[in-house]
């Protein structure tokens, strides 16, 4: 196995970035890492800049060649390896697509050190010690289910994180939401943290740049089924994006709202959803070796397809497309 903190990472630096620092350059250009260790690489003589070391205040004017050697912490110094199952929809030597069930963290933090999707991965593969976050490049809710890309080697990552920054990674979500939908749609509002509660996040001026589309697949009395695509990726954007158009996810516990008062079968139904009614049902993006477009798909979960199954039951409205 190739020891990957000996990895070399190469880029050119794009136009846009003339006249900025090289630290903020990468920083932008290698979002993974923080810009601290970003500059501790550059002191440490690991960055060269067309073939010459770098320096900390060297500033960049475009098309400049840049390789690095990383040195990186193994996750497992901070993390342990736990055996805890995984469901692997794809598997090579550059990454691996994981269907994600509702409940699992994705990464350790805030009361979850134990038991994650982190923590998997370390033990299913020991070269994603060697990787920034055992390869994780996005992540999802813990109460969301559905598909996530993992990176296996720094190029691979570097690669995926490059495609999310450019809104090339494509990710449709099927998603349950309260109220009746009336069209076909997006919502372009900047998504940042909630000024009161800071656990949340919210629509704010201060926020960054989120779209999400939105498009009906069935409507039922009260409920409708909807696939969300999403351009941007920001922490909780579909559920937040649907609150803030009046119409929160079924089962969501912190982005809730009004609705109208709803048919006794289906208010029952709903009550007993015991999470915000989103999966991750189909991800695509170009892979970072071969460079072919690839894509996967999720079926629903069970918890998600009897909910379907009793609005379906109860009433079925005219809708755009049936799923």
């Amino acid at each position: 196995m190739t020891d990957q903190t000996e990895s070399i990472i190469e880029l050119v630096v794009p136009q846009s970035y003339i006249g900025l620092r090289l630290d903020l350059v990468l920083a932008q250009l290698l979002p993974h890492w923080s810009r601290s260790r970003l500059q501790s690489w550059i002191l440490e003589k690991r960055v060269n800049v067309d073939g010459k070391i770098a320096t900390p205040k060297q500033k960049i004017w475009g098309n400049e060649k840049i390789s690095i050697r990383p040195h990186i912490v193994g996750a497992n110094e901070t993390h342990a390896a736990e055996a805890i199952s995984l469901e692997i929809i794809y598997e090579d030597n550059h990454l691996l697509v994981i269907n994600k069930p509702a409940g699992m963290v994705v990464h350790p933090g805030n009361g979850n050190w134990q038991g994650t999707l982190l923590n998997a991965l370390l033990h299913h593969s020991k070269q994603l010690n060697n990787i920034p976050r055992a390869g994780i490049v996005h992540r999802l809710d813990k109460d969301t289910s559905g598909l996530l890309v993992v990176a296996k080697t720094i190029e691979a990552q570097t690669s995926l994180v490059r495609q999310l920054q450019e809104h090339s990674v494509k990710r449709d979500y099927l998603a349950i939401a309260l109220g009746e939908v009336k069209q076909n749609g997006y919502i372009d509002a900047p998504i940042g943290r909630h000024p009161v509660q800071r656990t949340k996040m919210a629509v704010t001026i201060h926020g960054k740049p989120a779209r999400t589309y939105y498009q009906i697949l069935e409507s039922f009395d009260g409920c409708t089924l909807l696939r969300c695509s999403l351009e941007t990726g920001r922490t909780h954007q579909i559920r937040v994006h649907m609150h803030n158009m009046g119409h929160p996810l079924v089962g969501d516990p912190v982005y809730t709202g009004k609705t109208r008062k709803l048919p006794p079968e289906i208010a029952r139904l709903i009550m007993r959803f015991p999470r915000q009614a989103l999966h991750a049902q189909q991800l695509a993006f170009v892979h970072p070796l071969h460079g072919e477009t690839m894509i996967w798909n999720s079926e629903l979960p069970e918890d998600m397809s009897v909910l379907l199954q009793g609005l379906r039951q109860y009433g079925t409205l005219p809708s755009l497309a049936s799923f």
